[in-house]
């Protein structure tokens, strides 16, 4: 009778915790029997192992095989333990050697005729055998994604008889590499936006700093054209934060396209959207809108009109930058650490307080139309500005072309570096004790807060959120102290308050 040990890893939300295919050929009538908590999909792998072994011309053992996933308590899904599950059984029968058993780990779906495919989920696989210090040997078609992880010792394999026969000796893996073909992803420039400087500034400030953004304003006026426009004047992504995002992509529905490697992504999510899609879930949890956007932009058109519940369900991940989803028998824990750019009308018809007084709307409609954003939700919002209707010939009027994105985005990067050497986190993440530390006010700046505290009713997040985008702007211009001009234009910023519904109802006289 015979008993091998092969590692492989499940997949938990962007985790991929370590599991031991245990093969085990005993006395009884010939039967395979799976257990370890497997899925349909899993489960199935009894018959896909069996139809590859005997078409690669192996043999099947005539014996009552017990194949064991432990830990038994970790749900296990998908096919990824196909390779894993047929090298014990050729090892426990004595047909292959088992000496690079404890060295690698194994991965891949088998296709009936011996054929290695590609799965999902192989970057944080990846990851974490090389934090194990551990080979890996993945299918031909996920070499690139695990090339990412830079681990040593990683092969890819077009069939179970090209590992069969690395086993034996007889002829050697290639190494994965990543993909040579990635592409240079051109991000649309600011340089196609006319006009709008107080709304250009803005957006640079929420670069520079991180920090979320809405954009208020009548229909036409720019606002989608700013917002997608955001990520080409973002910083460049470390190696740390592109691994992040790409191994949410890994697991996702779609998969990694490695054309997108270190490009900050952009999801814009339709305003019919419901809570899981938005944040993740499902029986089987899986990332949602704000996960793949994790180190890009979360772009929010037309604000109001998601469901109220959707939008609540953004608060926490806009404060921890995660989203944890527990199910009676599952968890699962995404990263979310995304910047949220809002777009939104003043009102139902979208021309409150537009000088062409097209709006009918009363003050009770556009008291409704704004009460579907909760206050707590605004008070996360760090920049809330208004993006006015522009002069009809500005469009035509020749004059030297606005500032293009590269020569905005040099800015960024330099006052992103000021706040990483400072406090290792741009300053839209700066805890209160950090505000505390790193936003100082004289006398004269804090007198200027406090009133303004006063007069526009700004709980104390607000306050701490000026803090932040005072700090910003001090960085922009390279000043160690956040002067009263810092922080007027820091409080400008917030004019979209409570007090835009009595402007709107003074607009319609």
């Amino acid at each position: 009778m015979g008993l091998a040990l092969v590692h492989s890893r499940a997949g938990v939300g962007v985790a991929a915790p370590a599991v031991t295919v245990e093969v085990h050929l005993g006395n009884g009538l010939p039967r395979m029997s799976l257990v370890g908590l497997p899925e349909t999909a899993l489960r199935e792998a009894k018959d896909r192992v069996k139809a590859a072994l005997l078409n690669a011309n192996f043999v099947f053992p005539a014996n009552l095989i017990t194949i064991s996933l432990t830990p038994a308590v970790l749900p296990k899904e998908g096919s990824r333990f196909d390779l894993a599950i047929a090298l014990g059984i050729l090892a426990a029968s004595g047909q292959v050697p088992d000496d690079n058993f404890q060295q690698f780990e194994f991965i891949g779906e088998l296709s009936l005729s011996g054929e290695l495919n590609p799965v999902k989920g192989v970057l944080p696989v990846a990851l974490q055998a090389k934090e194990a210090g551990r080979g890996l040997i993945v299918p031909r078609g996920n070499g690139a994604e695990a090339a990412l992880a830079k681990g040593p010792r990683q092969f890819e394999a077009p069939s179970l008889l090209s590992v069969v026969a690395w086993l034996n000796g007889q002829e050697e893996l290639p190494a994965t590499v990543a993909n040579p073909d990635i592409t240079v992803h051109r991000c649309k420039d600011m340089a196609d936006v006319i006009g709008q400087p107080f709304a250009r500034r803005a957006l640079e400030v929420a670069a520079a700093g991180g920090h979320n953004i809405l954009l208020t304003g009548p229909p036409g006026t720019g606002k989608t054209m700013l917002a997608s426009r955001l990520p080409g004047i973002l910083p460049p992504l470390t190696e740390r934060e592109a691994l992040e995002a790409a191994a949410v992509s890994s697991i996702s529905q779609v998969g990694l396209d490695l054309k997108h490697w270190k490009v900050r992504s952009f999801r814009a999510p339709h305003h019919t959207a419901s809570a899981v899609a938005l944040v993740g879930g499902g029986s089987k949890p899986r990332p949602g809108e704000i996960s793949l956007a994790h180190h890009g932009v979360l772009f929010l058109d037309e604000l109001p009109e998601f469901s109220r519940h959707v939008l609540e369900v953004l608060r926490e991940p806009m404060e921890s930058g995660r989203i944890v989803i527990s199910r009676a028998a599952s968890y699962a824990e995404f990263p979310a650490r995304f910047q949220l750019v809002a777009a939104m009308n003043p009102c139902p018809c979208g021309y409150a307080g537009d000088p062409s007084g097209q709006c009918n709307c009363s003050g009770e409609q556009i008291q409704r139309y704004r009460a579907r954003i909760s206050g707590p939700l605004l008070d996360r919002i760090d920049l809330q500005i208004e993006v006015p209707r522009p002069p009809a010939m500005v469009m035509f009027t020749k004059g030297p072309r606005p500032e293009c994105s590269a020569s905005i985005r040099q800015r960024v990067i330099a006052a992103r570096d000021i706040q990483l050497a400072r406090a290792g986190q741009p300053n839209a993440h700066l805890s209160s004790l950090a505000v505390t530390k790193h936003c100082r006010l004289d006398q004269v700046c804090h007198q200027l807060l406090e009133d303004a505290a006063r007069q526009r009713f700004l709980s104390p997040r607000a306050c701490q959120r000026i803090l932040k985008v005072a700090r910003t702007l001090a960085d922009l211009e390279a000043t160690e102290t956040i002067g009263l001009a810092h922080l007027a234009e820091a409080i400008s910023y917030r004019i979209p308050g409570p007090g835009h519904i009595q402007y709107c109802r003074k607009s319609q006289g």
